[in-house]
C-alpha cells in the first residue's frame, strides 16, 4: 500500500490503527507546528547579518518587513484553506502540499540573491503555516473523541514552545558555526521528517470505510465499498435515524440521534449506530457552505467571538515582545545576543508545561474556569516586569508570565472546537481558519506596534507592559462573561438570584403554559 494516496487502492492500508490512532494524529500535528515555529524563529537571528553581507541598510526595518510578509501570507491564506478543506472534507493532502511549500520557501529563501526574493519566500512560509494551523487542528479534532479534545491539542500545542525554544539558539549556533546556508538545511531536514510523517497519517473518514473508527477504537464499525469510488452517494433523506434541528440561535444547530427503544437492546445496534452516525457526519461535511453564510454565523456567537479576540491579543502580546525585550535587556541590564537567547529560554520552557496541564484541566471542568485563572494569574507579572531592579525577579517574572499566557491556547482552540460542534454548516476548518486568521494579525501588528512605541515613548518598555496589563484585563472580563457553555457570570448571577422567572423568556413562558394545558387534557381523558 502506497504512502502517497492510501484511499486510491482495493487493499487495506498497512498499520491502518496505528496510523490513524489518536495519539499519531497528535504526535503528527504537534510535531508540524514545530517545524513550522522552528523555521518562523530560526532566522530571526540570523536575517540582520545577511542584510548586511548584502549591503543593505536600515536592516532593522527590512528584518521587520520580513517578519510581516510571514504573517502577510499567514492571514490572505487562510480564507481560500479553510472553505476549500471544509468543502472537499480533505485533511491530509493540503497539510503534505503545505509541507512541499515549506521545503521550497526554504530552499528559495536560502539562495535568495535580493530582498525581493526574500519577502516572496517568507509570503510561502506563512502559507504553509496556515496549513498546519487550519487543516492540522480540524483533523485532530476531527479524530478525537470529543471528551479528550482539550488534552490532545493541548499537547498538540507544545510544539509551538518547543518550535521557539529550539529555533532561534540553534539558528544562531549553526551560523555562527557553519554559515548562513546551515540554519536553512536544519529546517528543510525537520520538514522533510514532517513530511514523512503526514504521508503515513490516515485520516478518520477513510479508517471508516475499513471498519476502523479511531475515536472508538473498542466499537466496530460497519464496513463500507472498499473502493471510494463505487461508494454510492448519501442522501441525508434515505437515512431515518436522524435529523436535523434548525434553531434561530446558531449554536443550537446541530445533528441529534433521536433514541429508538426498539432496536437500541439488539446486538448489533451500537455498531450500526456508529457507523451510521458517521455517514451523516460525512455527508454533512461535504455540504459546501458559502463564506459569507459562515462570517455571518460565527458573528453570531458570542464564545466564538471571544475565543477569537483572545486568539488576536495572544498573538498581539507575543509578537510585541520581539522587537522590544531584546533592546530592554541590553539597555538596562547590558544583555548581548547570546545573553538576550538565555533569557528567552528561560521564558519559553514553562510552557511545555503549561499548555498539556490546561488542556487535560479543560476536558475535566471546561473551558470557563481555567481560561479565567490563566488570565487573571497573568496579570500581576506584567506589572512586576516594568521594575528594574533585579534580574532574577525580572527573568521569573517573564517566565511566569508566558506560563500562564500560554495556558490560555488550549482553552481557547477547545472552544472553537464546541462552538464548531454545536453550529451547522460550520466545520472546524472553518473554526480554525478564524483563529488562524486573528492570531496572524495579531503577529503581524505586533512588532511595528512594540518596536514604535518602544521607540517613540519615554519609557517605551513600561508603556508596553501596561498596554498588555490593559489587554489581558479586558479579555478576563469576556472570558468570565461569555467563554463555555455555562459562563462563569451566569453561574455567578443563579447562586444569588435563582428566581426561575427571570432567566424565562416569553417563548419558555408560553411553552410551559402549552405544557401545562396539555397535561390537564391528558389527565381529563385519562379520568
Amino acid at each position: 500500500m502506497g504512502l502517497w494516496m492510501p484511499f486510491s487502492s482495493n487493499r487495506k492500508p498497512w498499520g491502518l490503527r496505528w496510523r490513524s490512532s489518536v495519539w499519531f494524529i497528535t504526535t503528527v500535528v504537534g510535531f508540524g507546528i514545530t517545524t513550522d515555529l522552528l523555521v518562523y524563529s530560526i532566522i530571526i537571528p540570523v536575517l540582520p547579518f545577511q542584510l548586511e553581507r548584502l549591503s543593505y541598510h536600515k536592516v532593522s526595518s527590512l528584518t521587520g518587513w520580513l517578519l510581516c510578509a510571514y504573517s502577510g501570507g499567514l492571514v490572505f491564506s487562510t480564507i481560500p484553506i479553510a472553505m476549500h478543506s471544509e468543502r472537499y472534507s480533505m485533511r491530509r493532502m493540503p497539510l503534505i502540499f503545505g509541507l512541499i511549500a515549506l521545503i521550497g520557501s526554504q530552499v528559495m529563501f536560502m539562495e535568495a540573491p535580493n530582498y525581493a526574493v526574500m519577502a516572496i519566500a517568507r509570503v510561502l512560509q506563512g502559507i504553509s503555516s496556515s496549513m498546519v494551523w487550519i487543516v492540522g487542528l480540524a483533523l485532530l479534532c476531527d479524530t478525537t473523541p470529543e471528551k479528550n479534545v482539550g488534552k490532545q491539542l493541548g499537547i498538540a500545542m507544545t510544539g509551538l514552545s518547543i518550535g521557539l525554544l529550539v529555533g532561534s539558539p540553534a539558528g544562531g549556533a549553526l551560523y555562527t558555526r557553519f554559515g548562513f546556508r546551515a540554519p536553512f538545511i536544519f529546517g528543510s531536514l525537520c520538514a522533510v521528517v514532517d513530511l514523512l510523517l503526514r504521508l503515513l497519517l490516515i485520516e478518520r473518514n477513510v479508517a471508516l470505510k475499513w471498519g476502523y473508527d479511531p475515536s472508538e477504537p473498542s466499537a466496530v464499525v460497519m464496513k463500507e465499498a472498499p473502493d471510494a469510488s463505487s461508494t454510492p452517494d448519501i442522501q441525508l433523506s434515505s437515512i431515518p435515524i436522524a435529523h436535523v434541528h434548525e434553531s434561530t440561535d446558531p449554536e443550537t444547530n446541530e445533528v441529534e440521534e433521536p433514541t429508538v427503544p426498539d432496536k437500541s437492546r439488539l446486538p448489533n445496534a451500537r455498531k450500526l449506530s456508529i457507523a451510521r452516525r458517521s455517514i451523516i457526519d460525512l455527508a454533512l461535511n461535504r455540504r459546501p457552505t458559502p463564506l459569507l453564510s459562515v462570517i455571518v454565523k460565527l458573528s453570531q456567537s458570542p464564545r466564538a467571538l471571544v475565543a477569537l479576540t483572545m486568539a488576536f491579543v495572544y498573538g498581539l502580546v507575543q509578537s510585541m515582545q520581539e522587537p522590544s525585550l531584546p533592546l530592554h535587556l541590553q539597555s538596562v541590564w547590558g544583555f548581548n545576543s547570546g545573553r538576550v537567547g538565555l533569557a528567552y529560554l528561560a521564558a519559553v520552557v514553562p510552557a511545555l508545561i503549561s499548555s498539556p496541564l490546561a488542556g487535560f484541566y479543560v476536558d475535566r471542568a471546561g473551558s470557563d474556569y481555567i481560561t479565567c485563572i490563566c488570565l487573571f494569574l497573568a496579570l500581576p507579572w506584567w506589572i512586576v516586569l516594568t521594575l528594574q531592579r533585579s534580574l532574577p525577579l525580572f527573568i521569573f517574572a517573564l517566565a511566569a508570565q508566558c506560563f500562564f499566557v500560554s495556558g490560555v491556547v488550549a482553552p481557547v482552540t477547545t472552544e472553537l472546537a464546541s462552538v464548531s460542534r454545536k453550529m451547522a454548516g460550520v466545520g472546524y476548518a472553518h473554526v480554525y481558519g478564524a483563529f488562524n486568521l486573528a492570531f496572524g494579525i495579531g503577529t503581524a501588528v505586533g512588532p511595528v506596534i512594540g518596536g514604535q512605541i518602544y521607540d517613540r515613548a519615554r519609557h517605551g518598555w513600561t508603556a508596553l507592559c501596561c498596554i498588555t496589563s490593559a489587554l489581558i484585563l479586558v479579555c478576563i472580563t469576556l472570558a468570565f462573561c461569555y467563554t463555555g457553555v455555562d459562563p462563569l457570570l451566569a453561574k455567578v448571577l443563579r447562586h444569588y438570584y435563582p428566581i426561575d422567572s427571570i432567566r424565562k423568556n416569553p417563548d419558555e413562558e408560553s411553552n410551559s403554559a402549552d405544557n401545562t394545558s396539555r397535561t390537564h387534557i391528558v389527565s381529563r381523558v385519562g379520568a
